[in-house]
């Protein structure tokens, strides 16, 4: 016997919900079998091509959706000639189909509950119904204005529609650092299904990347598509001597933002080698597309710049590397909400993205190379805390699925318990 388990973002922008959802694939492979005596396998539902370019651990795969792109007007097919409608109604289809062939344990959705125009609904219901699947909805530590968040779940039927389709709800926060459920961004009828596994940073995977000769300073914006203005700043930026400058585009920059950023480093004084009596004085500049290991990356950086989008600044928070964060400041308020709250914490420092210029990057960079940050203070191990609790919301869904069918099938005694029970309760008794 063993568990499966699937795990969905519906990705129109970025890459931070299929990587999110990759570094719980790889907690829940390396925690759930000691937990739970049983095997694991697994499967993610992404809609981003760059996403299968990550690995995944063994007994695991990807299932890749034509892609959503998001547009002035909301969204949109990325590819294929078809409406918002149809694309939504042959994904839903593929999910319910894919789904239901599977039959997970546990079925975990990154940051939207029904996906694009209600595209998980029918795979949610059958899965419930048919397979006693634990449904977890994932959410980020900082969601919106709660304004705007409370339109968005109204737009879904309020919070008695997702108590109806998920078992539980996992904020991958530290809550002494910000709290959804206090700001009214997680509705207080959600709150008895709402638990805080911490903040996802300690313990990623890391792919195998090229190692760099040190120092370096990093400048990084995820994917890149909305992240030119600071990479611009970064680029133009004085670099402390004897430090390289590694700064990376992100695979979805725009090809004419990407020659941007190269102009300006090139323009930049610091950007040709000098080698001095003494060595290299100045290493230079480096403009890159894409990097591998980052994680590894940054713990080894004498400082970083990035933007404010959950996993870039999850993954600064697993080390001691100085941090500026500059915060995406169109479509949503997350990202100035969550540098505010990090800032507060004493675990980054931020600059407005209206006010980001080499000059402030420079003056910056110049201290933030002399010393490191202690984040020891906060909560950084979600990723242990995973398994402990996709271990019992699956016992807890098992069993109720048990007793369903037992009713349903007029038998008077409960069925043969599954190996996950009796192994939580022998742990739960030490």
């Amino acid at each position: 016997m063993g568990i499966s388990v699937a795990l969905y973002s519906h990705d129109s922008v970025g890459l931070g919900h299929a990587r999110r959802n990759r570094a719980l694939a790889w907690a829940l492979a390396n925690s759930l079998p000691k937990l739970t005596g049983e095997e694991v396998t697994g499967m993610l539902i992404a809609g981003h091509p760059d996403a299968p370019q990550d690995s995944l651990p063994e007994g695991w795969d990807w299932l890749l959706l034509p892609g959503f792109s998001r547009t002035a007007g909301g969204y949109a097919a990325r590819n294929i000639g078809m409406s918002v409608q149809d694309l939504a109604d042959m994904r839903s289809g593929v999910i319910a189909s894919a789904l239901d062939a599977f039959a997970p344990d546990l079925f975990i959705a990154d940051r939207h509950a029904f996906g694009v125009d209600s595209e998980l609904k029918p795979a949610l219901s059958q899965l419930r119904q048919n397979h006693g699947t634990a449904t977890v909805l994932g959410l980020r530590d900082v969601l919106d204005t709660p304004a705007a968040v409370r339109g968005e779940w109204e737009t879904i039927g309020g919070a008695a529609e997702v108590a109806a389709h998920y078992d539980a709800l996992w904020v991958y926060g530290d809550r002494a650092v910000y709290d959804p459920t206090a700001t009214g961004e997680i509705p207080a009828d959600l709150a008895e299904l709402t638990r805080f596994t911490g903040l996802l940073s300690r313990g990623r995977p890391e792919d195998e990347g090229a190692p760099l000769q040190t120092p370096y300073i990093l400048t990084s914006v995820g994917g890149g598509s909305d992240g030119v203005d600071v990479l611009l700043a970064a680029a133009g930026a004085e670099v402390p001597a004897g430090h390289r400058h590694i700064i990376v585009t992100g695979p979805q920059m725009p090809a004419a933002d990407v020659a941007r950023v190269r102009e300006a480093a090139a323009a930049n004084p610091c950007s040709a080698p000098v080698t001095g009596a003494e060595g290299a004085a100045r290493p230079g500049i480096e403009v890159r597309r894409a990097v591998g290991n980052l994680p590894a990356l940054l713990t080894h950086a004498a400082a970083t710049v990035c933007m404010g989008g959950y996993n870039s600044t999850a993954e600064v928070l697993a080390t001691d590397t100085p941090a500026l964060v500059v915060p995406r400041a169109s479509r949503r308020a997350e990202q100035p909400r969550r540098a505010a709250a990090l800032a507060a914490a004493d675990a980054v420092d931020t600059v407005p993205m209206a006010e980001v210029c080499p000059a402030v990057v420079g003056h910056w960079l110049t201290d933030a190379v002399t010393r490191r940050v202690d984040r020891a203070h906060l909560d950084l191990d979600g990723l242990a805390h995973i398994g402990p609790l996709a271990a019992e919301v699956v016992r807890s869904c098992r069993t109720r699925h048990r007793a369903a069918r037992a009713v349903l099938s007029g038998e008077a005694a409960a069925l043969p318990t599954r190996s996950i029970d009796s192994s939580l309760e022998a742990q739960n008794a030490c």
